[in-house]
């Protein structure tokens, strides 16, 4: 069934974290939450659930397993024994499975700056030590991994290394040779790797994702690789996921980890991936095409009417990450834009190191609010620059 990608559905008045926080008069397209309409199977999954009328202890549908390795053979060449699958309620969870099984106390994890900030953050919760790098911003706006800054990070002490691939917020889906090469050190420290691969499903055209864990038996039986349908499918408040761990040792240290705090999807949540994955491509196909269509509408927009904000293109995810450093902002322009222009974005110094001077643009939504919000900041950076307290930018 086609969808109406064009649509402007009402979410203000529901119970959407997205357009909720800030005020009525705010545009928000920050957290990286689609607005558009689930696919149909789905929907129709969800209601013939709960039409069922009953909501007890669940368990996991018969076939996932089966219909998620059929499907990493089928888009990566990865083989996968249906045994290597743990399902847990989120990708963030599972990071943070992951510090709490695989490292002591004063271990360290290392991270890749500018990155989502559950990434940047996980290893506090587990009182470990965070090891950082921080990615190479080349000319053209694309970012790199300096392996001699890798190595570095990856000294004594340093247990895990949690990879974001494809990249939130800078986008990047990272070649088969960039991944050999922080795999390689990772194995010559003997260093496991944590690999956030949420968005593995949302990369443009000319690009292919690769999971870090596919290059190698070797690599696989040192990685945990976290994937789930929320992003993909926009599902995410339905909170299912999965980690694939083809090593046993590992996966039972996972698994131990969660014992007695985390347990499983709930029945609707996995009604909602089993269908996203069963009948849920044609919508994913078409929302593709139109991201990608946003992503070059940003790509001629933003040069042409935000003076001095730069984009790089985005090979992956629906988020734009702007460079704002030289648009003679005053201030932090997360804060000017959502005073000035009433347009809510994520600030990029939450991103950890080289996120200063940044913001990050959610373009998963209608083309008529992508316009609306260039129109606001373009009328923004053109204005006045009135100041206001730090408090009314920080609901």
């Amino acid at each position: 069934m086609p969808c109406d990608l064009d649509r402007i559905i009402d979410r203000r008045g529901s119970d959407s974290e997205k357009w909720r926080r800030y005020g009525p008069d705010v545009l928000p397209l920050w957290v990286a939450d689609m607005d558009f309409r689930s696919p149909e199977p789905v929907i129709r999954a969800l209601r013939e659930r709960v039409d069922h009328g009953v909501f007890g202890y669940g368990c996991e549908p018969d076939g996932l397993r089966d219909l998620l390795v059929a499907r990493l053979q089928r888009l990566y060449g990865w083989q996968v024994s249906p045994d290597a699958l743990v399902f847990i309620p989120g990708v963030v969870i599972g990071l943070n499975l992951c510090c709490r099984a695989f490292a002591r106390p004063g271990e360290g994890v290392l991270v890749q700056t500018p990155v989502y900030p559950p990434i940047l953050h996980a290893w506090s919760n587990a009182g470990l030590e965070r090891r950082e790098m921080a990615l190479t911003r080349l000319e053209d706006g694309t970012y790199a991994v300096d392996y001699e800054a890798f190595e570095r990070a990856a000294q004594e002490g340093t247990r895990l290394f949690i990879l974001c691939n494809p990249h939130n917020p800078v986008g990047r889906a990272f070649r088969p040779d960039e991944l050999e090469r922080m795999a390689e050190i990772c194995l010559h420290h003997d260093i496991l790797i944590c690999s956030d691969e949420i968005h593995c499903d949302l990369v443009y055209s000319g690009v292919r994702h690769t999971p870090i864990a596919s290059l190698s038996p070797e690599v696989a039986r040192r990685t945990i690789t976290l994937m789930a349908p929320s992003k993909t499918f926009n599902i995410a408040g339905l909170c299912c996921a999965f980690a694939v761990i083809p090593d046993p040792v590992l996966r039972e240290a996972f698994r131990r980890a969660a014992r007695g705090l985390v347990g499983e999807p709930n029945v609707l949540a996995f009604a909602a991936a089993e269908a996203a994955y069963r009948g849920g491509q044609p919508w994913l196909d078409e929302v593709l095409r139109y991201l990608e269509a946003n992503r070059d509408y940003l790509l001629r927009e933003v040069p042409a009417r935000l003076p001095g904000v730069r984009m790089a293109c985005p090979e992956a995810t629906f988020l734009a990450w702007l460079d704002c450093r030289e648009a003679a902002i005053p201030g932090n322009p997360y804060e000017f834009f959502l005073r000035q222009a009433r347009v809510a974005l994520n600030d990029g110094a939450t991103f950890g190191r080289g996120g200063e001077g940044f913001v990050r643009l959610n373009f998963g939504c209608p083309r008529a609010l992508l316009e609306d919000a260039l129109q606001r900041m373009q009328r923004a950076l053109e204005g006045p620059t009135a100041r206001y307290p730090a408090s009314e930018a920080n609901p």
